[in-house]
């Protein structure tokens, strides 16, 4: 690292074509890290080190649970998957009709112990034949059969889904920052990462996770590529891929997240396309197409399996409020229903807060709040929750990001002093009543 002069001002010369400046020499090294391209400031670092504690509580969390039954069912069925998949009475394993969801989360559990399994025959292979352990075929039998010949399996299981919801607080940190500024997105994440249902989804084997993480980016990648489009053709097609992706990966989780997602991103996208407008249709139709393949993939190419996403229900939903009257009421989600009820009179209250960036996540979480499915077992309110924070990170950013001079307005600096004082007491109490809730000791 060197230093320069140049127009009166230091800059920070990371390579002999980039000149970066600051304000005081040293202090740059302190505030902004460079690692090929990408700048690691302190936004970064502190949505790093929310991400970590997310991974500590889930580590934590998984720990202190014994494998189930629906563990090993999940391990099962998705070994079977990876495995032997073969059609019987029409289903694709014999777990069924897999309860009516999606086939990604069975694959997910299934992957690593399948992986492991492998390795360990492989190993096993190049031993003379007189000192191979596996010899008997235990490793052939369940997950419950080889628990002993197989190691780590209730981390094996789970880290997977883990992992999806690190993910998916690095997005929602990232289009909340961008959106909104470091505020925004580092308030959003926090209020994320100390939300016990997600934790909780977070620790074990389910759809609802994935198909909340796939909804999510399945509506702001519809944005983006909105936004790709006013540019130069060339930043077109890579985008209009990672929509496909999204949307099939979506499909594999749950279908009606997909369907949601399909629905909500072709009206976001056809508002934000403007004069590119005559696209839409034909993107989005090519996303569709493209989802159906990934989803025929899923099933392992089985026409018989296939078929049973469009017989099997799982789309049928309704609308009751009995989620959201369990999310209000439960202890540990005090911060957050604060949080809530706050930026939602400020939303309403203030014509600043009222605009597309907060009012996009606010349709959305109305939208999935109340929603519940009717054939299948299943959670839609928890896919609203990642609305729900970038709608609350947003409107506190515009709050916190109010001019605070006290000699042109005293009482905006007070104001905006006593919001500050008032977001830092909900994400304390919110990360107490999370961590309570954790140990048992609160109703989560």
């Amino acid at each position: 690292m060197l230093l320069a002069w140049r127009d009166h001002s230091w800059f920070c010369v990371a390579k002999a074509t980039d000149l970066l400046p600051c304000s005081q020499p040293f202090d740059t090294l302190a505030e902004t890290m460079r690692l090929r391209g990408f700048y690691i400031g302190r936004p970064q670092r502190v949505a790093a080190l929310l991400l970590l504690i997310l991974f500590g509580e889930c580590l934590w969390t998984i720990g202190h649970q014994p494998l189930d039954a629906n563990d090993y069912r999940y391990a099962h069925c998705g070994r079977e998957m990876w495995e032997s998949p073969s059609v019987l009475q029409g289903y694709f394993t014999t777990c069924g009709n897999l309860n009516g969801d999606g086939t990604l989360a069975y694959r997910l559990a299934g992957f690593p112990l399948t992986v492991q399994r492998a390795v360990l025959l492989s190993i096993d292979h190049f031993r003379k034949p007189a000192n191979r352990l596996y010899a008997s075929g235990s490793l052939n039998g369940t997950t419950w059969e080889a628990r002993h010949e197989l190691g780590f399996v209730k981390y094996l299981l789970r880290i997977p889904f883990v992992l999806f919801a690190v993910w998916l607080g690095g997005g929602l940190w990232w289009v909340s920052k961008r959106l909104f500024g470091p505020e925004g997105g580092a308030f959003a994440l926090a209020m994320y990462i100390f939300c016990p249902a997600i934790v909780k989804y977070a620790t074990h084997p389910n759809n609802e996770i994935l198909a909340m993480w796939g909804l999510y980016g399945l509506i702001y990648t519809a944005m983006g590529v909105a936004h790709a489009l006013q540019g130069p053709r060339s930043k077109w097609k890579p985008r209009i891929i990672l929509l496909t992706v999204a949307l099939g990966l979506t499909a594999t989780a749950h279908v009606l997240a997909a369907i949601i997602g399909f629905v909500a991103g072709m009206l976001f996208f056809f508002y934000l396309a403007e004069r590119r407008r005559a696209y839409v249709a034909q993107i989005m139709v090519y996303a569709a197409l493209g989802a159906m393949v990934i989803v025929f993939a899923s099933f392992s190419f089985k026409v018989t399996a296939f078929l049973y996403v469009f017989t099997g229900g799982s789309a049928r939903s309704w609308f009751s409020l009995d989620a959201v009257r369990r999310l209000v009421t439960t202890p540990a989600n005090a911060g957050i229903v604060v949080a809530a009820v706050v930026a939602m009179v400020v939303y309403c209250w203030s014509r600043r807060s009222r605009y597309f960036g907060n009012t996009a996540p606010l349709l959305m979480l109305l939208l999935l709040f109340p929603l519940y499915t009717t054939q299948v077992v299943s959670a839609p309110w928890i896919w609203a929750l990642p609305f729900l924070f970038t709608f609350v990170g947003g409107v506190f950013a515009d709050v916190l990001d109010r001019p605070s001079e006290s000699s042109e307005n005293p009482g905006t600096s007070r104001q905006r002093k006593m919001f500050l004082v008032l977001t830092a007491g909900v994400l304390v109490t919110q990360a107490v009543l999370c961590w309570v809730s954790m140990a048992g000791l609160l109703a989560g």
